[in-house]
């Protein structure tokens, strides 16, 4: 909390995220755009966001895509004006807002995650049929090459199908895209497209989940809420062994 007050502090990064509440995933050329100071002053802006875990990054290519992270912001809210049952800032809640409801042709829900643990180990919790169903609740089936079918099962004894797809890229243990759809839904327009995006620093893991194509606000939020609760119960299995002791996704909001 302490480096994210210190971002929201200074009026010139207070400025960068307004800039992306009005427009999300700018590159940097973007966001140096009517401001009067150098590419490296912004960078170093960046760089005390990024910190604070207010913005994330994605590469797209060449171009990296800066997107507001919710998160921090959302702590904030329940620990300093929740708690005192003070209306919700505005500000925060326009921000957040944003931060889900990218443009449609970028991605529309970006979530980071830092996990005590190797590429290897991440990459094969997210393949594993065996791993998923421990802690995700489903099991994720497919031999994971470029081109593949995979699905998205059930762990009842059913093996029925919730979700099924395509995998688009598959890089281990750094990147893998799969498209995402209901079982037999009529075209490729009617799924979703997912990233997982996997970056080593020193003994931690940087995993950037990136959900696009999503087909309106309601299933951004679904979105939302669903990976926030599977990614958490990804991180406490990897760094304890075992997931959360209660299935996070069935926590009612409120």
């Amino acid at each position: 909390m302490d480096k994210v007050f210190k971002a929201l502090a200074d009026r010139t990064r207070r400025l960068l995220l307004d800039r992306l509440h009005e427009h999300n995933g700018q590159t940097l050329n973007e966001l140096c755009e009517h401001q009067e100071m150098s590419r490296q002053a912004t960078t170093q802006h960046l760089a005390v966001l990024e910190a604070a875990n207010l913005v994330s990054t994605v590469r797209r290519g060449r171009e990296k895509l800066h997107y507001l992270n919710p998160v921090p912001l959302h702590r904030v809210q329940e620990r300093w004006i929740d708690k005192f049952e003070h209306p919700r800032l505005r500000a925060l809640s326009h921000l957040k807002q944003r931060a889900e409801n990218a443009m449609a042709e970028k991605p529309s829900f970006v979530y980071v995650i830092y996990i005590e643990s190797t590429p290897q180990k991440v990459w094969d919790a997210l393949t594993d049929a065996e791993a998923t169903a421990t802690y995700w609740g489903h099991s994720n089936v497919s031999d994971w090459q470029p081109g593949s079918s995979w699905e998205h099962r059930r762990t009842d004894g059913s093996s029925i199908a919730d979700v099924v797809g395509t995998v688009a890229e598959s890089d281990p243990p750094n990147r893998l895209v799969t498209t995402w759809a209901e079982p037999g839904a009529g075209s490729s327009a009617e799924s979703s497209r997912v990233t997982f995006d996997i970056r080593p620093y020193e003994q931690i893991v940087r995993l950037t989940v990136t959900h696009e194509d999503l087909r309106d606000d309601a299933e951004r939020a679904e979105a939302a809420q669903g990976w926030a609760a599977v990614l958490s119960n990804l991180k406490t299995y990897l760094e304890t062994g075992s997931p959360l002791s209660r299935e996070p996704w069935k926590v009612p909001n409120r």
